[in-house]
């Protein structure tokens, strides 16, 4: 359901207005309405750069905490959030950052040259520098090992030092540079020993900055945490500045807002105590109205996915309660297999004891999504990919024949949940088209919904007139007068009474554009429908092969040994197809609510959220 809505209209003195913005806030009923859109100010991009620094700084804290934890020591406990501290910490967290950062590549660098000396083993430089004194110069070479000349050992003392990494590493001593086809190396002024000590201390400075960071990210947290807080206090008071119209030489501010119908006496009272000009009045079409949803425990669980679409405007149905039954029937039938449901019931249920206050109705959505799979894999005969109709168990006996699948029944030669799926399709196609014409009548009047519901009534007269006898039962000659003159006031209402108040002949026309739109529309959106089959089928089939495979596959084995691949080959091969089958669950489920029934039921969205001028502190508590 969508809150009803108030719209205000405020006239403070310049004077009175920060006191009033205070008592506003305090109130933290009314949403104040945005004037300028994407407007900016000094002030308020002040606070959004603050913003964007608290955020980077948590990202920041939660890789520490995550990545710098030590198993063997219990993490250090939280401090208590004082916002005055923030400047501080986030200065400390900068310069652990920056101190982490050069030890980082002080080690990468000193373990570069530890592994440019590896092969050369511990030598003395002081050793090599003495030759020099002789007119030899050293130089280090890397070549293949099937390019290396013994020509090179007469002429340079070329000597074999290790052949590592399938190269093979050489020293030659000359006056002047060889002329030897290899790669001439350049290496570290230190020795071996030297850079194996600057890793073990590098190491320990690195691992203690790294426990200072974890320390003052586990401890600081709730400070940043309370100082984004009340920078977001700042974002909002800024944002209701730009939305304040000043008049009179800056004499008088001029604000508008909404509130809750709920909440207006709330509101009134206070105006009326404060002697402070308003003017109370309905939102009119229109009205850019923010919108605040309330539903009933079940179909709350279901405002996340209308959500990812978007929040209904004001002038629309929420059509959460609507969805709901739907987006739950599709995802079973996608789904498909009662193993499945178990599984995801099962889960859901373990992290429903598990998540927090604001996570568990997740929980509790899989739960319900998890007992429509098993309900609809009980109804086919599907169990973890194992067909039940066809399995000779003694106590499957007096059941399996009523398992809904082609091997027990067809509807005139197609399978019965192929059926079943375009029915359901045509159920909820005409629902939303029943919304789509009660939205109308509300905006606009009785008369605009006639020929929405002209299409939904005809359509099923249609069927009974003749699909019935199509099927074999006869019908009354009166019954069958009684339908040709409902569908001929039908053909009246989508003809005529379309587009209420306008011209005869604009009104035909439009009833014939709509005509062709509804004939081609209506059979690709009933054809979409038949995907909840097709999933469910594909799934149950993908199940069955992955158990035909372990069976088949270790058919030759004995049974001490048979169980291991078999064990392996389900999990694997169920873990595979459950995995696609949650997938197509929830993308085709809402491709069908987000396309062919909000497209039916005229729903436009593009709402925005209600919310009210306030004061937030760092629990999340008003």
């Amino acid at each position: 359901m969508i809150e009803k809505m108030k719209k205000l209209t405020f006239l403070v003195t310049s004077k009175e207005y920060e006191s009033f913005l205070a008592d506003i806030r305090q109130l933290g009923v009314v949403h104040i309405a945005e004037q300028q859109k994407g407007a900016t100010s000094s002030e308020l991009q002040h606070y959004l750069d603050k913003a964007n620094r608290y955020k980077e700084v948590l990202k920041s804290m939660d890789y520490a905490v995550g990545a710098y934890a030590n198993e063997s020591t219990p993490a250090p406990q939280p401090l208590k959030a004082d916002a005055r501290k923030a400047d501080e910490v986030m200065r400390q967290l900068d310069e652990l950052l920056a101190e982490e950062n050069s030890l980082r590549h002080q080690l990468d660098d000193v373990q570069k040259c530890k592994e440019q000396l590896y092969p050369w083993g511990n030598f003395d430089w002081s050793t090599l520098r003495e030759l020099e004194q002789y007119g030899f110069n050293t130089y280090f070479y890397a070549c293949s090992p099937k390019l290396f000349k013994e020509e090179w050992q007469k002429e340079y003392f070329a000597t074999e030092i290790l052949d590592y990494n399938k190269k093979t590493y050489f020293v030659a001593f000359a006056k002047q540079t060889p002329d030897i086809n290899a790669e001439l190396l350049q290496l570290p002024e230190k020795n071996l020993d030297y850079y194996k000590e600057e890793e073990i201390k590098l190491k320990d400075q690195l691992a203690n900055v790294r426990q200072r960071l974890y320390t003052l990210s586990c401890q600081e947290k709730p400070s940043i945490l309370a100082a984004q807080t009340e920078n977001e206090n700042g974002i909002d008071l800024s944002k209701v500045h730009l939305n304040t119209e000043s008049i009179a030489a800056d004499a008088v501010k001029l604000m508008e807002g909404w509130v809750m119908e709920a909440h207006e006496q709330k509101v009134v009272d206070y105006l009326e105590k404060e002697r402070i000009f308003y003017e109370l009045s309905d939102p009119s079409l229109e009205d850019d109205v923010p919108v605040k949803i309330t539903n009933g425990w079940y179909s709350r669980l279901f405002e996340p996915i209308l959500k990812m679409y978007s929040l209904p405007n004001y002038h629309d149905l929420d059509i959460t309660p609507y969805l709901a039954p739907f987006f739950m029937l599709f995802f079973g039938l996608c789904m498909g297999d009662a193993g499945y449901g178990l599984l995801i019931f099962g889960v859901s249920f373990y992290l429903s004891k598990k998540l927090d206050k604001d996570k568990k109705p997740f929980a509790t959505l899989g739960m319900f999504l998890g007992g429509m799979t098993v309900v609809v894999g009980l109804l086919t005969g599907s169990f973890f990919g194992i067909d039940l109709s066809q399995q000779e168990w003694a106590f499957l006996a007096p059941v399996k024949k009523y398992f809904i699948n082609e091997n027990n029944y067809q509807i005139a030669g197609y399978s019965p949940m192929m059926v079943i799926s375009v029915i359901i399709g045509l159920i909820q196609v005409l629902f939303g088209m029943v919304l789509s014409a009660v939205k109308s009548a509300r905006l606009y009047g009785w008369k605009h919904g006639i020929g929405r519901m002209s299409w939904v009534i005809g359509i099923l007269t249609a069927l009974a007139t003749f699909g019935l006898p199509a099927c074999g039962v006869a019908l009354p000659q009166w019954l069958t007068y009684l339908f040709y003159g409902v569908l001929a006031i039908c053909v009246f209402g989508i003809f005529f009474m379309n587009s209420p108040g306008k011209n005869v002949l604009l009104n035909f026309g439009t009833g014939v554009w709509d005509t062709y739109g509804m004939t081609t529309g209506l059979l690709g959106d009933l054809l979409s429908y038949i995907r909840l089959f097709a999933l469910g089928l594909t799934g149950g089939v993908l199940g069955g092969v992955f158990n035909t495979l372990a069976i088949d596959l270790t058919s030759g084995m004995s049974w001490g040994v048979r169980w291991l691949p078999m064990l392996i080959i389900l999990l694997l091969g169920h873990g595979i197809n459950f995995a696609l089958c949650m997938i197509s669950s929830f993308v085709h489920p809402m491709r069908l609510t987000f396309v062919e029934f909000f497209k039916n039921a005229n729903f436009e969205g593009g709402g925005k959220a209600y919310d009210p001028f306030r004061v937030k502190t760092y629990e999340g508590k008003e």
